[in-house]
């Protein structure tokens, strides 16, 4: 699986009606990651009355990786919104968070649904993204004469290297994605005579 996540973080900011809202995107890799950047600003903004947010931590088909909170807005005004904006996008591993310092005069519901969707759509105008592809973490082991075989079949299947380790023999932990994981162990398989095999380390 492949996906675009964010590359940079974003800051937008907007005033209505003297109400002043301030959006925040950034790349968050997972719930607890989501959660340390909601925590990162509240406290660049603790005099602030509301920090919503909403995440897309995980790839954006994966239903686990969401969450929002309207953080004390009336339900359904802020972090839904926010989050369909976010899901709207395709962008994976993704967290925004809006805060708002009040300014005394009251937009309603459909005015609070507005500000929190536009401030995550204009942020989202402006974030860079790179494309992530999804692997899964594989160890290989080869004698010294096999090195050079084991890193151009990588190069030609897009395989990461991740580490190698020197001893009698040479292990490899490799990072393969899904869609390259049988042609590679064929390669390998094609090229040793049947010798060199990946073991999966999940």
């Amino acid at each position: 699986m492949q996906y675009f996540v964010p590359k940079n973080l974003v800051v937008f900011e907007e005033e209505i009606k003297k109400s002043r809202f301030i959006t925040y995107l950034h790349h968050t890799n997972g719930m607890d990651e989501a959660k340390q950047f909601w925590m990162w600003v509240r406290m660049q903004h603790p005099q602030a009355c509301h920090h919503c947010w909403a995440t897309v931590a995980e790839s954006p088909t994966n239903s686990q990786g969401l969450g929002f909170s309207d953080d004390g807005e009336p339900a359904g005004t802020a972090g839904k919104p926010m989050l369909a904006c976010l899901q709207g996008s395709n962008i994976g591993e993704i967290t925004a968070v809006v805060v708002r310092y009040f300014g005394g005069v009251l937009l309603g519901t459909g005015g609070l649904v507005r500000a929190y969707s536009n401030g995550v759509q204009q942020a989202l105008k402006q974030v860079e993204t790179v494309l992530k592809v999804e692997r899964k973490p594989y160890q290989l082991v080869c004698d010294y004469a096999q090195i050079n075989l084991v890193q151009n079949l990588c190069k030609q299947y897009d395989v990461l290297i991740e580490t190698q380790d020197f001893q009698a023999d040479v292990t490899f932990t490799l990072a393969i994605s899904a869609d390259k994981l049988v042609g590679f162990q064929q390669a390998l398989s094609d090229s040793s005579s049947g010798q060199l095999c990946l073991e999966s380390k999940e």
